[in-house]
């Protein structure tokens, strides 16, 4: 059930951030950080539909460690567009808040999961 729950949030989460990016390159003509943020951002949801596809325990987790990791990448450019002034306080603190959510279920899944 939490792969599915995550699996919608990611998808929600991607399809705010590919608007963010298209507002960023038209409104502040802004490509590099933009570019790193939407490509770590749709991985996590691209990354957890290969999990649920796994061939095996190990495939799945693989899966969902990358998407772990993404998440914490994207993290680190949410942060960056933040503290360059690209986005605002209240841009920030609500994809913040939504990646954190997404990287905290995709903790438990892989914790549960390595020990398998």
């Amino acid at each position: 059930m939490s792969e599915s729950i995550v699996a919608e949030k990611s998808k929600k989460f991607a399809i705010k951030i590919i608007r963010l990016y298209k507002s960023l390159c038209d409104e502040k003509h802004e490509y590099v950080l933009s570019k790193q943020v939407l490509r770590s951002a749709t991985s996590i949801g691209a990354n957890i539909c290969e999990a649920q596809c796994g061939q095996s325990k190990a495939d799945f987790y693989a899966k969902m460690y990358i998407s772990y990791k993404e998440s914490a990448e994207t993290k680190y450019w949410l942060e960056l567009l933040h503290e360059t002034d690209y986005i605002s306080d209240s841009q920030f603190d609500e994809l913040n808040s939504e990646n954190q959510e997404i990287l905290k279920i995709l903790a438990k899944i892989t914790k549960s999961q390595r020990n398998c």
